[in-house]
């Protein structure tokens, strides 16, 4: 296993870029995030639609050389490591396939964690209630059930560790019906494996914040944009304010619109919460591929500006590990490697190439000499 010995940064990775049954059925044959990345149009003069994939095209994770050429990308970028999101729905996995491969193959020789994103599946994209296709079901017997299976992982000698504890993170804790004991079952199977027990990190999604060491969590992990959105103003672009009070025209008059220097901004100049909280940044959001109504996004997002937010979360990891762990093991998250349905990657597109990753690099560089 890997250990986190120093201040790194992981990026969350989407594996939904290969087929599968079930969203065949839901989406129509041969169905993948490319779908909606494809099909993507800009909705106002300006706005960068759509994001096409440059170095790796329109990739498939059933393919072995793209998993390595992914890892070969990051690791120039000086990442150190993906954060894979899980799906488990009672026992029952989707787009498990590029993890499994890993796991089968051991390569690419990459350090990695997962993220269990346990929220319902809907045909709307947002994790509620409505039109829900796969649906989350919670009990103590599955909670065993699922850590045993994510055993031949956790114990993966890439599998990256805090303290000789393996990471794992929950993008909705908010949703366990009792997470100290689902949290409780969890650290008690790790240590039967003679493990000395589990780093449980809870993602601040949605409205999901405050300090999770009361819930059973080690730590927190700042998840943007979600995170500084609720500081910015409505609608700070204007002619946006006008556009939404005659949305029912047309679609595209529905969508928040930010800048996102004033994103980066909000984030740098946030204080830190008084509980352990690993910052995270975002290279840019837009979400308008997925939603035709409603989207959220960002404009003007620039490799730049990412680099300085990139550079001053890596300062305010070391003063989180500082503050509550007496080292400097800092731990930065991206989002993301490769939302591409979301407009928010570091791998290469047709209009930045490979500038953010550049960027990232140029960060971890001068936190690294600091």
């Amino acid at each position: 296993m890997r250990e986190l010995a120093e201040t790194t940064a992981v990026a969350f990775y989407l594996p939904q870029y290969h087929p599968i049954p079930e969203n065949d059925a839901w989406w129509g044959p041969g169905f993948t995030e490319w779908t909606n990345v494809a099909r993507a149009r800009p909705q106002f003069r300006g706005h960068y639609q759509p994001h096409l994939p440059a170095d790796l095209g329109f990739y498939d994770l059933r393919v072995p050389e793209v998993r390595d050429r992914q890892a070969e990308l990051a690791i120039s970028a000086g990442l150190g490591g993906f954060a894979y999101y899980h799906y488990w729905f009672n026992g029952r996995r989707l787009l498990e396939r590029p993890v499994n491969e890993i796991l089968r193959t051991k390569k690419p020789d990459f350090p990695f964690l997962l993220v269990w994103a346990n929220e319902n599946w809907t045909r709307g994209w947002n994790g509620g209630d409505n039109e829900i296709l796969m649906e989350q079901r919670y009990s103590l017997t599955d909670d065993l059930a699922h850590i045993r299976a994510l055993r031949p992982a956790l114990c993966d000698d890439r599998y990256l560790c805090h303290d000789g504890k393996p990471v794992l993170a929950v993008y909705r804790s908010a949703r366990l019906p009792d997470p100290v004991a689902t949290t409780d079952i969890w650290r008690r199977e790790a240590e039967h494996w003679g493990l000395p027990g589990l780093y449980l990190l809870r993602i601040e999604s949605a409205a999901e914040t405050g300090d999770p060491r009361p819930i059973g969590f080690d730590a927190a992990v700042e998840f943007q944009p979600h995170s500084a959105m609720a500081s910015l103003p409505g609608h700070s672009l204007w002619k946006f304010v006008v556009r939404r009070r005659v949305r029912r025209l047309s679609s595209r008059y529905s969508h928040h619109v930010w800048r996102y220097q004033d994103l980066a901004s909000r984030a740098m100049t946030a204080a830190l919460p008084d509980y352990p909280r690993w910052p995270g940044v975002t290279p840019g959001f837009d979400n308008s591929p997925r939603r035709r109504r409603d989207a959220v996004i960002f404009v003007g997002q620039s490799p730049q500006v990412y680099q300085q937010w990139l550079s001053e979360a890596l300062r305010r990891s070391n003063e989180v590990a500082h503050r509550y762990e007496g080292h400097s093991r800092g731990v930065v998250f991206i989002n993301a490697w490769n939302e591409w349905g979301e407009g928010n990657h570091l791998e290469p597109d047709a209009r930045f190439g490979q500038a953010f990753l550049h960027a990232t690099k140029a960060a971890i560089a001068f936190g690294a000499s600091a």
